[in-house]
């Protein structure tokens, strides 16, 4: 048996030899590749690669082609892949080496590697080099598909004769289909707000690219479209219990103005009937940090709410990727206030608009959502009736100062290193924990599990207890910590059924909403 490892491993051309990551035993961050034969003693495991630094993440896969063994790692601005050949492994050769601020991905297939790239272009572009050119210098790639400011490119696909492109455009996630011969194509969707991306695609010879797509009216679905005819086909779509029928909801894509100018996007899910008279209640989530995007995707929980007449928003602020790199690059570091003032700008809009009373106003968000859960508190408590805070990362000035604890020095990137005082007196301006006051401020529900290794429980509840002592209301303040849990939550099949049930209990009686649809 081997233990202390990460779920990601990869198979030799032997199939005998397995390829593993194994995990700091104390710290659980990724830190070598190993291999193991199968029948051998676990003792005798050779040790292929060790990552010396700390903040880098660190995984293990084959390129398309399956020419090629390759180890990838990455950090918050850089990332580095070294691969060696499948049928003879031996030295993991530097496709380029790691630099500050240069991110790429490469795979390879049909005599060429295709590298999506940061370099020389903010929102990424498409570079390739063909077999027999020398590894580990850049300017020998060339540009395939160009870096454009209004569209950023997450991923690529490759395929016999085209590749498969995400990306995202007017915050939006979309597919491009870009053939060897240079014509071009988007995937097209049905509705005007939606999520889109590419589905796994398990072989490379095959005219039918595979691809999934939601929104908040739409269950998750799995199409496969033929990107010589055109065809599309429904392979799969999630089921909704409870008589679930889309036509009786609507999503839309609405444009708030931020304080700044900046227009933000927001989906907007609400139940058919719905009056638009500024009476009905909100529940606005979003997150913000680390350029992930809150997409649209369908969420059959959320329906108990809006069946019951309230909207339902996602505020796709800015600390995503939803408009593109820069919309990531103005919600981090020195301009992270941007993220909270976004979220209240949209909870202005909404209710000036007359999409929401403004005394029935609840928000939620998670982990780094959980901050800016937090920072809103702190900032705008009289715009908000209720919060909802999950494993909230709260005390950033204490955690960061902390470089014992495992996601701390990966993260000086996203945050700041508080040791520079620029940047310990910015993140001391907005971290929840140290800007409580003596204030009223609306009811809460904070949650937390005791094994979560990313924001550890004494974080809450150090801000839960900061809060009891110094809110001056008589709004309810309830803290759980889940004995049995960690960063996400209890496992089993349906207990995360129950923790919505109890998130939205709250919600229901806070918000004045009726107990039955």
């Amino acid at each position: 048996m081997i233990t202390g490892v990460s779920a990601n491993l990869m198979w030799g051309d032997d199939n005998r030899t397995l390829y593993y990551v194994e995990n700091d035993p104390k710290t659980l961050l990724t830190k070598r590749v190993k291999t193991h034969v199968l029948g051998a003693p676990v003792a005798q495991d050779r040790l292929v690669y060790e990552e010396k630094d700390d903040t880098f993440y660190m995984g293990v896969g084959r390129t398309r082609s399956d020419d090629y063994l390759c180890i990838g790692v990455s950090s918050t601005v850089s990332s580095e892949l070294r691969c060696t050949d499948a049928d003879k492994p031996g030295e993991f050769k530097v496709l380029a080496p790691r630099q500050r601020d240069f991110e790429y991905e490469a795979d390879h297939l049909n005599g060429r590697w295709v590298i999506n790239t940061n370099w020389n272009a903010q929102n990424f572009r498409i570079m390739t080099f063909a077999d027999g050119q020398p590894w580990g210098d850049r300017n020998r790639w060339q540009e395939l598909v160009p870096h454009s400011a209004d569209v950023l490119i997450s991923g690529v696909t490759l395929f016999d004769g085209f590749m498969a492109i995400s990306e995202r455009s007017g915050g939006l996630q979309r597919v491009r289909v870009r053939h060897d011969d240079g014509r071009q194509e988007f995937v097209k969707a049905d509705e005007s707000a939606y999520s889109m991306g590419v589905s796994v695609n398990a072989e490379p010879d095959t005219d039918w690219l595979r691809y999934t797509y939601t929104s908040l009216t739409t269950p998750a679905s799995t199409y496969e479209v033929n990107v010589r005819t055109g065809e599309r086909k429904l392979l799969k779509e999630q089921p909704v219990l409870g008589g679930f029928d889309k036509a009786n909801y609507v999503t839309e894509r609405l444009w708030a103005t931020a304080r700044d100018g900046t227009k933000v996007p927001v989906s907007v899910l609400y139940r058919k009937g719905f009056e638009k008279n500024g009476q009905a209640a909100l529940y606005q989530y979003s997150y913000g940090s680390y350029g992930s995007s809150s997409d649209p995707g369908f969420n059959g929980n959320v329906l108990s709410l809006v069946d019951r007449g309230a909207l339902y928003a996602v505020a796709h602020i800015r600390g995503g990727q939803e408009m593109g790199r820069s919309w990531y690059e103005d919600g981090k570091l020195l301009k992270k206030t941007n993220t909270f003032t976004d979220f209240i700008d949209v909870t202005d809009f909404l209710v000036k608009e007359g999409w929401a009373a403004p005394d029935r106003v609840a928000a939620m968000g998670g982990s780094a959502g959980g901050l800016l859960m937090g920072a809103v508190a702190n900032l705008a408590p009289e715009k908000y009736t209720a919060i909802v805070a999950h494993v909230p990362f709260v005390d950033v000035v204490t955690t960061m100062l902390d470089e014992s604890i495992p996601l701390t020095t990966n993260e000086f990137d996203e945050w700041g290193n508080p040791k520079d005082k620029v940047y310990y007196d910015y993140m001391l301006s907005y971290s929840p924990y140290d800007q409580v006051a003596a204030k009223a401020y609306p009811s809460m529900l904070v949650t937390t599990g005791l094994w979560d290794s990313q924001v550890q429980y004494f974080e809450p509840a150090k801000w839960v207890a900061r809060l009891r002592a110094k809110k001056t209301d008589a709004n309810p303040l309830l803290f759980r910590i889940n004995m049995e849990a960690g960063h996400g939550g209890k496992s089993g099949r349906f207990q995360r059924y129950r923790e919505r049930a109890e998130e939205y209990a709250f919600v229901i009686e806070r918000l004045g909403l009726p107990a039955a649809p």
